[in-house]
């Protein structure tokens, strides 16, 4: 809390001297806008031919876009070289304005991304009244990556490597940057609670999906003209979703030029986190030794991955279980408010197990231990949401590190 506080005053300070730079007539570039929206690509995967596409619908997007309504920037490593670009409107035609070239770099290293948001927050030219960030990539929400200290969103291939961003780094970039209206993450599992937990003090709304994302990723030429309106979030999510409802059609005939298969996007409430954490901590009682696989069994999950599973577990439907009924009425309440907004089509489509019902799906996920993963285990026991909500279920028993005592 302490740091956001000081991150929040930091860029107080700047805003206020950027505005005093902005004021003369001698500096007629320096536009404030109603909102600066950074759109990071880290595309050095295989995911590479999308981002082409995204950058087309961005342009497309900004079209009928003021100045002084939107600065849109986005920062695309596209593998052999890194560019941070700002869409212009000039008169009615999109040019992509080089800001700076990076070259080739890890994407989603600390350095550099906090590099990039310098290069746009810090930036006179971009001062806005209000900011937004949209996290463009593949993603696994919490979840540690070959060395469990790492927990990673991104991915990125330089050099023939295999870098992934840890969770708390991420947060570390988010500490020096403003505080955002909106994180828009297009990216696979990140409706988490978890994440979405870890994030809070540093954005008001956190949009995501709790499932596989449809591979053509978000329609940019219909978001961006949201990005700057009053309710952003809300407005961007269902936004989101109309254009995947309209081509819906239970996985028929599915591509990546005509996703039919679906998609689901939420949106939570930071401010209303920390109620909720606290409410699901007074609420739970003690959990009994030997329930934990029963309860995976019994809850929705989000996961159909067959090599990779990690588990993405329907977080209303585990605290019905956990919860007696009164109890339980009592957290949807707050849940509800936490939950800003939820939509999804019937099904889902997952590359491994093709499509399925999305019934029982209620919006955020919640990670239920799995004995045979403990140092799994011990990475979520770490987070904030467990040490917040959950501790009293005792989850750190099936951890490598409390299994090896005595």
């Amino acid at each position: 809390m302490k740091a956001n506080h000081v991150s929040v005053f930091f860029w107080s300070l700047i805003s206020f001297f950027c505005l005093s730079a902005c004021t003369p007539e001698e500096d007629v570039d320096c536009v404030v806008a109603q909102r600066t929206v950074l759109v990071y690509v880290a595309a050095d995967n295989d995911l590479l031919s999308f981002a082409f596409d995204d950058l087309k619908e961005m342009k497309e997007g900004m079209r009928n876009i003021k100045e002084s309504d939107l600065h849109l920037l986005a920062y695309v490593d596209t593998g052999s070289s890194a560019r941070l670009v700002n869409f212009v409107n000039v008169g009615g035609e999109v040019q992509e304005e080089i800001i700076r070239e990076y070259g080739d770099r890890n994407s989603v290293g600390v350095t550099e991304m906090r590099e990039v948001f310098n290069d746009v927050f810090a930036n006179p030219a971009f001062l806005a009244e209000s900011y937004g960030l949209v996290f463009w990539s593949h993603a696994d929400g919490w979840i540690p990556y070959e060395n469990p200290s790492t927990r990673w969103i991104g991915v990125d291939k330089t050099g023939n490597k295999d870098y992934r961003m840890n969770l708390a780094d991420f947060v570390q970039v988010l500490q020096e940057s403003p505080h955002l209206d909106f994180i828009f993450f297009d990216a696979c599992f990140m409706l988490s609670i978890e994440v979405a937990y870890e994030l809070r003090h540093y954005t008001d709304f956190y949009i995501a999906s709790p499932t596989e994302n449809p591979g053509p990723g978000a329609p940019y030429n219909v978001l961006v003209p949201l990005m700057y309106a009053d309710n952003a979030a809300y407005r961007m999510a269902d936004a989101n979703f109309r254009y995947y409802q309209g081509l819906y059609n239970d996985g028929i005939g599915i591509s990546n030029n005509n996703w039919t298969g679906g998609v689901s996007c939420g949106v939570l409430c930071s401010s209303e986190l920390d109620n909720l954490a606290f409410l699901t901590d007074q609420l739970l009682s003690s959990f009994s030794s030997g329930d934990v696989a029963d309860l995976r069994n019994a809850v929705f999950d989000c996961d159909r991955r067959y090599s990779s599973h990690v588990g993405y577990y329907d977080l209303e439907g585990m605290m019905k279980l956990l919860l007696d009924n009164d109890d339980f009425q009592v957290w949807k309440n707050t849940y509800s408010s936490s939950l800003c907004s939820y939509y999804t089509t019937p099904m889902n489509f997952s590359q491994y197990a093709g499509m399925f019902s999305m019934e029982e799906s209620n919006g955020a996920t919640n990670y239920i231990p799995d004995e045979s993963a403990p140092t799994d285990v011990d990475a979520y026991c770490s987070l904030s949401w467990y040490k917040d909500a959950l501790s009293k279920l005792a989850w750190e028993r099936y951890g490598k590190v409390n299994s090896a005592r005595p």
